[in-house]
């Protein structure tokens, strides 16, 4: 029997007001941190989410012109689960979600309005770990918000969002990486896992199309297992694992 003890994660820090969660699709917060979301509300601190897409590419058997308000739906009522009320969408194309200048331009744009300390946003990497791939929306979403997280502060490289009003906010602090294979801070996931659990539930419709277990039993199994997963690295505690660039 092996007596290594797994590096263990930091706290993640917690003196900052505001922040902004930006991600590809509507659901991927809620697979990926919305335990940490529920105890980040419960404390007072404000929160809003940015999402690139409406998902409409998600549901195989819908038409993309009919998923996409149902999933906008979805994804209001989910956050709100979570004391989530800020909820934006991009209208980038779902599945083919390019890396470049106007993706980059649209998320530091978000950054400047809402002014947040912290940035939260998805696995960027090719991989979650091992071989299972990670989606090119992902990918390109994850790699723009830390790119982008600079970008908010410098008034030169997208100047015309100074004359739209957006003045530099160069206050991001971190960016947190959610459902990383390298996380480096947690945050206790028991106090906000239940309404994790009914706030993934309300993209009922998505759960529905993607699985036949019964849409409650596989939201909790799914999400306790991912908080369960992180507790040998966080003192035995379930939690929400994230890989922390501070800037």
């Amino acid at each position: 029997m092996s007596d290594h003890t797994p590096e263990q994660l930091a706290e993640m820090p917690a003196d900052w007001k505001r922040a902004l969660a930006v991600v590809a699709h509507p659901d991927d917060l809620e697979y990926g941190c919305a335990a940490a979301v529920a105890a980040w509300t419960d404390q007072g601190k404000e929160v809003g989410y940015l999402l690139a897409t409406r998902g409409e590419a998600g549901i195989d058997s819908m038409a993309p012109e009919e998923a996409a308000p149902l999933r906008e739906r979805e994804q209001r009522a989910s956050a709100a689960v979570v004391g989530v009320t800020a909820v934006e969408f991009l209208d980038h194309r779902d599945g083919v979600i390019e890396y470049g200048t106007a993706l980059r331009r649209d998320i530091a744009a978000a950054i400047r309005r809402h002014r947040p300390e912290l940035v939260i946003t998805l696995n960027h990497r090719d991989t979650w770990g091992g071989t299972a791939w990670n989606t090119p929306d992902h990918r390109a979403v994850g790699r723009a918000v830390l790119d982008a997280a600079a970008d908010a502060g410098n008034r030169w490289i997208f100047p015309e969002l100074v004359d739209q009003g957006l003045l530099p906010w160069n206050g991001v602090r971190w960016v947190a990486v959610a459902g990383s294979s390298s996380p480096t801070h947690a945050v206790e996931a028991g106090p906000g896992l239940e309404r994790s659990v009914r706030s993934l539930l309300e993209h009922r419709t998505y759960i529905e199309a993607l699985t036949d277990q019964e849409p409650e039993s596989y939201c909790r199994t799914l999400l306790t297992s991912f908080a369960e997963a992180a507790a040998p690295r966080f003192a035995g505690r379930p939690a929400v694992a994230f890989e922390l660039f501070p800037r």
